[in-house]
């Protein structure tokens, strides 16, 4: 039995707040109503309520609340509270209609709590409205419900409404500034992330943990190495946490930049690594073409006893791709069904490793294996079809597409238009070109552009194509112009040749694909004057360009050949059966002489 000196409602509720059993409180909960304080509305019931949450009694603590006869805004707040330790949002947004109905005004607490509810059950047309009371009840300038409601936004995907909000805000805190830099990086929406980053900064703010993280995956997303760089100086120099999440997102940062020394150097210098660590530079070095470091990382990896994640395994598969390995790509493949469960993310980097491995076919059999396709995936398998140029499959795929009420995008028509470019439909091109602009209301881009300049211009109609780039805003667009003068020389048109050469030389490329591109055409117009500028052009800046090879993978291992290269043991052996092949070919057909170039 508890004393009578504890009627003390002071000493009530000191001993609720170090009560950590349900027998306890039920103690005190007898007491308070024997002695009648339920009846008078005092603030023990909301400690009562409170406490029984604290440890966990959720069914005792609505019991509590239930039989009171009086409830309070603190009382709703503290069953509010109890729900959501108990990781219950259904029951906090119970718990907030309730108490509207039966008339009891919420405050910051209340609407705060029931809009975090509101994002955990991705309840956005719910929480605009628990936003919209707030506002009626005078919250709309509460720090604190603001910074609920723009994280809901950004969770949500509603950017512009977050950030329509976040201008409007009287009263801005760190929070705010925090939730708006990391919900445009995590939406990919890097631009905005180093805006809102750099007023954050000029507004007195301190840069936490939390938005650095956001910043360096921002800079790594744009390729902003100086951004990166002096998120990594400002951390060194203030004595930052460099941890393992921050030190896995630089490793990300620096590959993602093509810095990938650098990314190497943080991750050697890690104390402690985990598997994402181990993900991001094997990532990082698919990313940046190394695929036999890929490899041997992700080697070096399980012999440490780490497991690759299915991130880690797509990064592999990027690998695999880049260099045509697919009997490391199919055991990558072995591995994922034994060890993980398929996903999408998964599913379509499988489907881009086989198509370019050439095998078109698996890349099929795994689209028609994902359950509910999203437009990532189908984006990758028209890409499929056009990287081989069958431009019929890639038009019925993207109607296909359509029939699954699948809206297509940017990415959609970029691979539609370059499988059609490689299969020479150029009335089918103009046609899907026309289409999205007009029906899709998507404007064209740079890359789209391109497209189009390369589709006319491999079907001899280079005229027309210079025609296109003179009607847009993309006079200075590089790739275009080097479309269309391969074009050119492909069909021997030198004098609008003559106009995209000297048109790439003003734009100063520091390419020396495109250079050599240039100098080929001026050798084919017999213009030795010009080539011999654009060779020392590329002497001049010390560019060299990168010869040529084939690889193909026998028996397991990759074997590189280079173009005129002579140090192979067995070279004269090798060009011997490539002349008795090339004999063999030239015996077993007519060729048509008009179509032929040489012989």
């Amino acid at each position: 039995m508890l004393h009578r000196t504890l009627l003390c409602p002071r000493r009530l509720k000191f001993l609720l707040s170090a009560s950590n059993y349900k027998r306890h409180i039920a103690q005190v909960h007898a007491f308070v109503i024997t002695s009648g304080y339920l009846l008078n509305g005092s603030s023990i019931s909301r400690d009562l309520v409170a406490s029984c949450g604290r440890i966990g009694e959720i069914f005792y603590a609505r019991k509590v609340f239930d039989e009171l006869p009086q409830r309070s805004v603190s009382v709703y707040n503290s069953m509010v509270v109890a729900y959501s330790r108990g990781n219950n949002p259904d029951e906090v947004l119970r718990i907030y209609d309730q108490m509207i109905a039966e008339r009891v005004q919420p405050d910051s607490s209340t609407f705060t709590m029931t809009i975090k509810a509101c994002l955990s059950c991705m309840a956005l047309e719910k929480g605009e409205a628990v936003w919209s009371k707030a506002v009626e009840f005078g919250y709309k300038n509460d720090v604190f419900v603001c910074s609920s409601v723009l994280n809901l936004y950004m969770k949500c995907g509603k950017m512009d409404e977050a950030e329509v909000l976040f201008r409007k805000m009287t009263k801005r805190d760190v929070i705010c500034w925090t939730t708006m830099v990391t919900g445009f990086a995590q939406a990919g929406k890097s631009l905005k992330a180093v805006d809102f980053y750099r007023g954050m900064q000029n507004e007195g703010f301190g840069r936490d943990r939390v938005v650095m993280l956001g910043v360096l995956q921002s800079s790594g997303d744009l390729g902003d190495m100086k951004m990166g760089r002096s998120v990594h100086g400002y951390l060194i120099r203030t004595g930052g946490p460099m941890n393992v999440v921050v030190e896995t997102s630089l490793v990300d940062m620096y590959a993602k930049v093509g810095f990938i020394e650098l990314a190497s150097r943080v991750f050697s210098r890690m104390m402690f690594k985990t598997t994402v660590s181990w993900g991001s530079l094997i990532s990082g070095f698919a990313q940046n073409g190394l695929a036999s470091n890929a490899f041997d990382a992700v080697v070096e990896m399980q012999s440490l006893g780490f497991q690759p994640d299915l991130a880690t395994l797509v990064g592999v598969l990027v690998a695999c791709s880049q260099v045509g390995s697919l009997k490391t790509g199919r055991l990558v493949h072995c591995y994922i069904l034994k060890r993980h469960v398929l996903n999408r993310v998964a599913a379509t980097a499988l489907m881009d490793m086989y198509s370019k491995c050439g095998a078109l076919s698996t890349s099929r059999e795994i689209f028609e294996q994902v359950g509910k396709k999203d437009l990532v995936c189908w984006n990758t398998m028209i890409s499929c079809y056009g990287i081989h140029g069958n431009g019929q499959e890639v038009v019925s795929m993207f109607l296909k597409m359509r029939e699954s009420n699948i809206e297509p995008d940017h990415a959609t028509f970029t691979s539609l238009l370059s499988a059609l470019s490689h299969s020479g439909f150029v009335e089918q091109g103009q046609h899907w070109f026309s289409v999205m602009i007009n029906k899709y209301n998507i404007q064209p881009s740079e890359k789209h552009f391109a497209c189009m300049i390369d589709l006319l211009a491999r079907a001899g109609r280079v005229e027309e194509a210079l025609e296109m780039i003179n009607s847009t805003q993309l006079d200075n667009a590089l790739p275009i112009w080097a479309a269309l003068l391969s074009g050119c020389i492909s069909h021997r048109n030198l004098s609008v040749g003559d106009i995209a050469a000297n048109k790439i030389l003003q734009l100063n490329p520091d390419s020396t694909g495109i250079q050599t591109l240039v100098s080929n055409f001026f050798a084919t117009a017999n213009k030795w004057k010009e080539v011999a500028k654009v060779r020392k052009l590329m002497r001049n800046g010390a560019m060299e360009k990168v010869p040529g090879y084939s690889a193909i993978e026998v028996n397991g291992k990759l074997c590189s050949f280079l173009m005129e290269d002579l140090s192979h043991h067995e070279h004269y052996h090798i060009l011997q059966v490539l002349r008795n092949l090339n004999t063999d070919m030239t015996k077993a057909y007519t060729p048509i002489s008009e179509s032929v170039i040489s012989n």
